[in-house]
């Protein structure tokens, strides 16, 4: 039968299984990776969170699917999502290239973009003008934590292809 299966994702972001209703026994309490639990579900609305899509009568082929950021169901991020976005808010503090009031601007530019909107190529723009301020460094500790979760427009548009 067509559809998605389950997902199994840490916390963290690390995918533990994209079967994780066909094959139950790949499932973990705890990821293998970081340590830290593991979920299937979405923390606000409960929905499955969408693993591999089978089709009928289609064998092999690659179980790999793209982590999600955002829930399909309720449109709320992931606790990955969340947490990435913590962690680039806390390192922009940290940036001691940028003036106060531009690591706010950092900082308030990093919900654009994990996100596909009409604000998110200002957020890029502003991103690479900060990221150069703020130094080499900087940048590429930025670039660590958010790559994960930023759309796949923001890393080539800030990072190429």
């Amino acid at each position: 039968m067509d559809g998605y299966d389950v997902a199994q994702i840490c916390r963290e972001g690390h995918i533990v299984t994209t079967m994780a209703a066909r094959y139950p026994q790949f499932r973990q309490d705890f990821c293998g990776k970081c340590g830290a639990p593991t979920t299937m579900t979405c923390e606000n609305c409960g929905s499955a969170i969408r693993g591999y899509y089978h089709v009928s009568g289609v064998i092999g082929g690659s179980v790999d699917i793209d982590r999600p950021s955002f829930c399909h169901k309720c449109g709320r991020p992931y606790p990955w999502t969340e947490a990435a976005l913590d962690a680039a808010r806390a390192m922009a503090d940290e940036l001691d290239g940028l003036k106060p009031d531009e690591r706010e601007a950092l900082k308030s530019s990093l919900d654009d973009l994990v996100q596909d909107t009409v604000r998110t190529p200002v957020a890029v723009l502003r991103f690479k003008k900060l990221a150069l301020k703020a130094g080499s460094e900087g940048a590429a500790a930025l670039r660590d934590v958010l790559v994960g979760v930023v759309t796949e427009g923001v890393r080539r548009g800030i990072w190429g292809a």
